[in-house]
């Protein structure tokens, strides 16, 4: 068990999928959670129960490719629940699908949300941490930004531009007592995953195969990744910084 009790995190993209994992793995240890999601019902629903836990949950809208909106909610964040301990950057967004396919605007999307808004909203809470000398960052990326992956060429260099960053800034961070860690995971089953599968062949194709490739024999839980980002938020991850820790049953090793 690892105690988050009085710890305050904010959790980008908290609303479902891994984002929701992840906020249900920190409340349960005791975290009080600030989700920033732009899914309104479903962050609505999350935080309900969240809230059942015995812990406070609050949703906060906001597009963090949107610079500016995202330092005003974090303010609002920062004044509601006072301080920030933890901020997971898990918000993404992908589609999966041949470069050839591609279409600049998808290009640009996919780098808005998935390395800008992991910027936008470092910058926007890194000085109220260093000015407490305290702090924990959990950037989710991915293993396809570490060996990269069929269908997800845009998406595998934002994802590996996040580990990067997260590297330099647990670096820049050090002296401040702010660790930054990276967590990559595998094949996870979500609802977005779910809804390309059902539309998409060539989706569906490549995650038919996956049970077999993965050694564990079977995909990622959001909680799998949760259980990973607690630690790292944790006491006990005091002198971990600057590392990238794969949740994929073994399909990566390195």
């Amino acid at each position: 068990m690892f105690d988050l009790t009085g710890k305050t995190a904010v959790v980008t993209g908290g609303a479902r999928g891994i984002g929701k994992g992840i906020c249900s793995c920190l409340t349960t240890q005791g975290a009080e959670i600030a989700i920033i999601d732009v899914l309104e019902k479903e962050a609505d629903e999350t935080c309900k129960e969240l809230e059942q836990l015995g812990r406070t949950a609050r949703f906060y809208k906001a597009d963090i490719t949107d610079r500016e909106s995202i330092f005003a909610t974090m303010q609002t964040i920062l004044s509601d629940f006072d301080k920030v301990d933890i901020l997971v950057n898990n918000a993404g967004w992908d589609k999966i699908e041949p470069f050839v396919k591609n279409t600049p605007d998808v290009w640009e999307k996919i780098v808005q949300i998935n390395y800008m808004g992991t910027i936008h909203c470092t910058r926007a809470v890194v000085e109220h941490m260093m000015s407490r000398n305290q702090g924990r960052i959990i950037n989710i990326s991915s293993d396809a930004g570490r060996v990269g992956s069929t269908g997800e060429a845009v998406y595998s260099g934002t994802k590996g531009a996040i580990i990067a960053f997260s590297k330099t800034m647990a670096r820049e961070l050090a002296r401040n007592r702010i660790t930054v860690n990276t967590v990559c995971p595998g094949p996870t089953m979500t609802p977005l995953i779910t809804a390309m599968v059902e539309v998409d062949a060539f989706i569906a194709k490549i995650f038919a195969a996956m049970d077999k490739l993965i050694p564990l024999r079977h995909m990622g839980a959001p909680e799998d990744i949760g259980a990973a980002v607690t630690f790292l938020a944790s006491d006990e991850a005091n002198f971990i910084t600057g590392q990238t820790l794969s949740v994929s049953g073994g399909l990566t090793m390195a």
